[in-house]
């Protein structure tokens, strides 16, 4: 019984002086935070790992001194990490007992022994001198440009006050010190194994028109569809994480966007490169472009956790600072990308003394939102805006804004002229969840530069114009031939268009089975490792000429119908949200029901299309968020905007605090028939599923209540 007690008092105490070790949990009044290290996976490919650790079970390994106690990283010597031995032999990291003192903390976290000396940690003067990263194949010791900046975040400052006032973060003048790719891109690919073309489907708006009348007004739906993921390697990405640390993303924000950031990074192989731009009133890049490695996933992470916040919030300077790494690389990944995410307002390039006075400041193209974006930097500014045939190619900045009070207008006006997505990220635990969603897709590009052309097949036939949401489209040659500029596109992913066409009258005298043909589709991309240029060529698309048309020739294609009131809903919801911003809702709340009868009328939606479904769902959400002015400025107007986002694009985005979206129904092949239900691909929901299968730590006083699968919290 002695025995047992003696145990139990060991472990209670051992509990103990961990939650002393991490300082204090009180989230929303401190700025410190726990180390997320402890609390990651150590393999990428485990998508139901748990993540939770016993103390009771560990505790021998914490003892252990090849391991420290206090983050259970390694203490191996050599390793570039200064150690602590105290008098009671007992060893850990430097700088984890420094930070542990640094809150009163003066007992040894394993045997409760109180300690006479004590480690105390001197402010860090960091070299004005670029550090230059040597080859892995360099004999000499190697210095990572990730340590400099790492020891300097790790000064004992108060914490209390923000690390970009105490300390100067030297960077060098120009960003071309990214370390160097694994192996050359082309080495990547396999000869022996091929890939999947992408393939084109093409659906008449009916199988017949009579011979005798002309129709000005006929639809073809043209589809594209993405390859699935390539059994060979997939496609190397450079990406940039530009994070707000202002003083309003204290406490549990600050938490989670650090654990979302480190899903990240342990998503990524050791041939993807990632850097992080931290930004408040001023912006510094922590670390440049490192490839994901063990040892770069351990450097990087050791950075993340030393963020702090504190100061205003300068978007604008955190962009241009994220957009230079990419620009001034030396050497680049196939897929390229920027992720930025704020919780308020740019506090110093736009006038937010009132930003609720006047909603006529906050339209989509008001001047206001205009002004913003001659802020940026031009490689992101002028991309959408280059005509069909430039070779430009716009950096893609997908935004994410959390909260209720960041900008929503700017962020989806960043995202849209770069052609990036806007996301809404209404409650704190869905961040992780919305930075999976996004990593799927860019995780999995398959196609790139991809370029649809259509033609006129016959004569007479007349191309009016392909409504294609924000990719650009151009009908030239009088009609004869149409352009759409698609871009990349993700594994499985499907892009679909309306055509529309004028079909003339056709003359009965050729005899009564006539045919017309409507249109010849074809379209060219690159892929991503080899560069390669692909064609696909698709059947032509032809239509019956009848004398007298049978009830069957009437009946409309459901594929076409199902993406006329996919279109029909994303124009309404823009009406809807033009509207609201002049102040009448009961206008707005009118265009919104009278689109849903319409909906809801349709053939598509009597033949219980779940597409229809969910557009449905849609309205009526959005429809309870324009009730009034007030729940339009809480979360309406971002909800909008980020639903108008992921329509013109035809990409998922994360909207509001669910990531459940409904599954896509199947005929009696087996074969899709409305396609991705809210555009998600397999491996975007592939990625969010390993995102909400994780179970982090969340401290015991935080009143955090039930995860569900929509990350959706449910009090206790």
């Amino acid at each position: 019984m002695a025995n047992t007690l003696k145990r139990l008092k060991k472990s209670l105490s051992l509990r103990l002086s961990m939650h002393r070790s991490m300082g204090p949990t009180d989230f929303h009044t401190d700025f410190s935070e726990p180390d997320l290290r402890a609390f990651t996976p150590t393999s990428s490919s485990s998508s139901g790992l748990r993540l939770s650790r016993s103390i009771t079970s560990s505790s021998s390994t914490r003892s252990s001194k090849k391991t420290c106690a206090i983050c259970l990283g390694s203490m191996k010597p050599g390793q570039g990490r200064a150690l602590f031995t105290a008098e009671c032999s007992h060893s850990f990291h430097f700088s984890c007992i420094a930070s542990c003192i640094k809150h009163g903390n003066h007992l040894c976290p394993i045997c409760r022994s109180h300690w006479n000396e004590i480690p105390c940690q001197a402010p860090v003067i960091v070299s004005s001198e670029p550090t230059v990263a040597l080859s892995q194949s360099n004999s000499r010791a190697r210095v990572s440009p990730l340590d400099n900046v790492h020891h300097a975040l790790q000064s004992t400052l108060p914490h209390h006050q923000h690390l970009l006032h105490t300390i100067s973060l030297s960077e060098p003048p120009h960003f071309d010190d990214d370390e160097p790719l694994l192996t050359p891109t082309l080495s990547m690919i396999n000869p022996s194994l091929q890939c999947q073309d992408a393939t084109i489907n093409a659906f008449p708006e009916f199988p017949a028109v009579p011979a005798s009348q002309s129709c000005p007004g006929f639809t073809v739906l043209v589809s594209l569809r993405a390859p699935p993921p390539c059994h060979q390697d997939r496609t190397p990405i450079d990406l940039v994480m530009v994070v707000d640390v202002s003083a309003s993303m204290a406490g549990i924000k600050l938490t989670l966007l650090k654990r979302a950031l480190v899903f990240v990074i342990h998503h990524l192989g050791p041939t993807d490169r990632i850097s992080v731009v931290f930004f408040s009133s001023s912006a510094w890049r922590l670390f440049p472009l490192c490839r994901m490695t063990d040892e770069g996933r351990d450097r990087a992470i050791q950075a993340i956790n030393s963020l702090r916040p504190g100061g205003g919030t300068n978007i604008v300077e955190g962009l241009r600072k994220g957009v230079r790494v990419l620009e001034e690389r030396q050497q680049k990944n196939p897929v390229s990308s920027v992720i930025l995410l704020s919780d308020g307002r740019d506090t110093h390039n736009t006038d937010n003394s009132n930003p609720r006075r006047n909603t006529q400041t906050w339209g989509l193209n008001s001047e206001r939102v205009l002004d913003y974006l001659n802020f940026l930097p031009p490689s992101i500014r002028h991309g959408n805006h280059d005509s069909i045939g430039a070779h430009g190619h716009p950096i893609p900045v997908h935004t994410f804004g959390f909260g209720t009070d960041h900008d929503a207008p700017a962020m989806h006006a960043i995202s849209d002229v770069s052609g990036g997505m806007f996301s809404f990220i209404e409650a704190e635990c869905v961040i992780q969840d919305a930075f999976a969603r996004c990593i799927g897709g860019l995780l999995s590009v398959v196609v790139q530069e991809l370029r649809l052309t259509l033609s006129s097949a016959s004569s007479g036939v007349v191309i009016d114009r392909v409504p294609a949401g924000n990719y650009l489209s151009e009908v030239s040659d009088q009609g004869r031939h149409a352009i759409v500029k698609v871009g990349d596109l993700y594994a499985d992913e499907a892009k679909d268009f309306l055509v529309h066409v004028s079909v003339p009258f056709h003359s009965s005298e050729s005899g009564p089975d006539v045919i017309t043909p409507l249109l010849t589709i074809r379209c060219s991309y690159k892929h991503p490792l080899s560069q390669e240029t692909i064609q696909v060529e698709g059947e032509m698309v032809k239509i019956h000429r009848p004398t007298s048309p049978t009830s069957e020739d009437q009946m409309v294609c459901l594929e076409v119908d199902r993406q006329r009131n996919r279109l029909l809903v994303a124009e309404a919801i823009a009406e809807a949200q033009a509207l609201a911003e002049e102040g009448n809702f009961e206008k707005a709340q009118m265009v919104l029901a009278n689109r849903r009868l319409m909906l809801l009328a349709s053939a598509s939606a009597q033949a219980g299309d779940l597409l229809c479904n969910w557009l449905e769902a849609e309205l009526k959400e959005i429809r309870e968020r324009m009730a009034s002015q007030e729940l339009y400025e809480e979360s309406g107007r971002a909800y909008v905007l980020s639903g108008l986002s992921s329509h013109s694009w035809q990409r998922a985005t994360t909207r509001g605090d669910t990531t459940i979206l409904v599954p896509a129904a199947r005929d009696t092949h087996g074969l899709s028939m409305s396609g991705p239900i809210g555009y998600e691909t397999p491996s975007m929901a592939n990625m969010v599923t390993r995102s909400q299968t994780l179970n982090f730590f969340v401290p015991e006083q935080e009143p955090v209540g039930t995860l569900h699968r929509s990350c959706s919290l449910n009090p206790r």
